[in-house]
């Protein structure tokens, strides 16, 4: 990707930015952020990501660097030069690291001391004379994220190549998935493969459950054998130039899918074509999510766990039972991403749980679209759910199923003008 091509992304956003904030007196700070200690671990850090308000100005990786606004004056791009200790330790490049030197932010701002003035990003503090006005901030963040829902051809272009070493991950993934195999070891084969086509890291921790632990929505690999039969459920997704991928496929260990394994996993998989479907401008993300809902409550009543009308079984809230999260978020700079309200301050309220989107979609965005299956005895042994839904559920078979564990898929969907695009649709279901 040429440096011409990013320069003018740069220089859109910038602009896109200044017209949505419409400011007249009012400056702006964006920080990139400072790099964080381990506790207890002398002088390491934690790796350094800028802040993506930061990157998405500035495509700059670089702790302390501060963009400034100046509706009067524009832009200025305040960069921590590189120092000695940097090239002896880190071998940071030699060269000059653009903007205006860092040191010349505090003269920026004694320019500019009586004005109003917004802290974006990770808000500078250290050492500087500025106090940032924390509703202007809130308002100007919305504004922000409007502009960076929808994303340019440069943040596409990466969120690819981010999709094409996920996809190698998963097909260096699947041959691992034999009994005797651990849930680290499949790990180890995902994440070795999605570095070597190209992925930069990892753009979250890796997911891997296998038997009871793919019930687990956030499950951490261990040295837990696989065993022949088990489901193993993979959230997997490479980072390239901070751009996410974010997949989640359920394999059988040993290949093959039982007959109640093949007739839930039809269900997800049924669901989230039609949710998939559903993803088109204008459409609001509640009703993405209650079309994956009602179609998981259909199967469900079909594989004869729960009793009823499949709208009902929604509306009471016995198929949260077995879908308990949000069928999915924002994806592009990092995953959860810029999802928040609506500069009208659009927070209409949902009954829904752990819904992490409340907007319409609009073309440009890409979104997760992930419904699961899961059996969680925490929630399924709960005496006030089991007497709430004591006509909608079959107990007795959810008793012999304890041990089922959980079953997600999840593609990521770019929106398009006239619909959508699937940009991880060549990774196939089952492996």
């Amino acid at each position: 990707m040429s440096d011409a091509r990013i320069e003018q992304a740069l220089q859109r956003r910038r602009s896109d930015a200044v017209a949505e904030w419409g400011l007249v007196d009012e400056i702006v700070l964006i920080g990139a952020g400072d790099p964080i200690g381990v506790p207890g671990r002398g002088d390491r850090t934690y790796p350094f990501h800028a802040h993506s308000e930061y990157y998405y100005l500035t495509d700059r990786n670089r702790p302390a660097g501060v963009l400034a606004f100046d509706p009067n004056d524009g832009w200025f791009d305040f960069a921590a030069e590189v120092t000695e200790e940097e090239r002896l330790w880190s071998g940071a490049a030699d060269g000059d690291p653009g903007g205006v030197p860092l040191g010349q932010l505090q003269v920026w701002l004694g320019a500019r001391r009586e004005r109003p003035t917004a802290g974006l990003g990770a808000v500078p503090t250290g050492g500087l004379e500025v106090r940032c006005d924390p509703a202007l901030g809130e308002d100007l963040r919305i504004g922000l994220d409007a502009v960076r829902r929808p994303k340019d051809a440069v943040e596409l272009e990466r969120m690819r190549i981010a999709e094409q070493a996920t996809r190698a991950a998963f097909a260096a993934a699947v041959p691992a998935l034999v009994e005797g195999s651990t849930e680290r070891s499949v790990q180890v084969e995902l994440e070795t493969a999605a570095l070597r086509a190209g992925a930069d890291a990892m753009a979250y921790d890796t997911i891997v459950g296998a038997g009871t632990n793919s019930a687990v929505l956030h499950f951490m690999p261990t040295d837990r054998r696989l065993v022949n039969g088990d489901l193993v459920l993979i959230d997997a997704g490479a980072d390239y130039r901070q751009y996410a991928c974010d997949v989640t496929r359920t394999y059988p260990v040993g290949g093959a899918l039982s007959a109640e394994q093949a007739e839930l996993h039809a269900v997800v998989h049924a669901a989230e074509r039609a949710a998939i479907e559903r993803c088109e401008p204008g459409t609001e993300w509640v009703d993405v999510h209650m079309t994956a809902a009602r179609v998981i409550a259909e199967g469900l009543v079909a594989f004869g766990l729960l009793r009823g009308e499949p709208t009902t079984l929604v509306e009471s809230g016995a198929v949260w039972l077995f879908f308990p999260h949000g069928i999915g978020h924002m994806v592009g700079l990092g995953v959860r991403d810029a999802a928040g309200p609506l500069r009208s301050r659009r927070d209409t309220p949902t009954p829904i749980k752990n819904l992490r989107i409340n907007l319409p979609l609009e073309p440009g965005f890409v979104v997760t679209v992930e419904p699961g299956v899961y059996f969680v005895p925490a929630m399924l042994n709960d005496p006030e759910r089991r007497a709430q839904h004591r006509h909608a559920v079959d107990w007795d078979r959810v008793d012999r199923m304890l041990d089922f564990g959980g079953i997600r898929i999840e593609d990521n969907v770019h929106i398009t003008p006239d619909g959508h695009e699937i940009l991880t649709a060549d990774l196939p279901v089952l492996g």
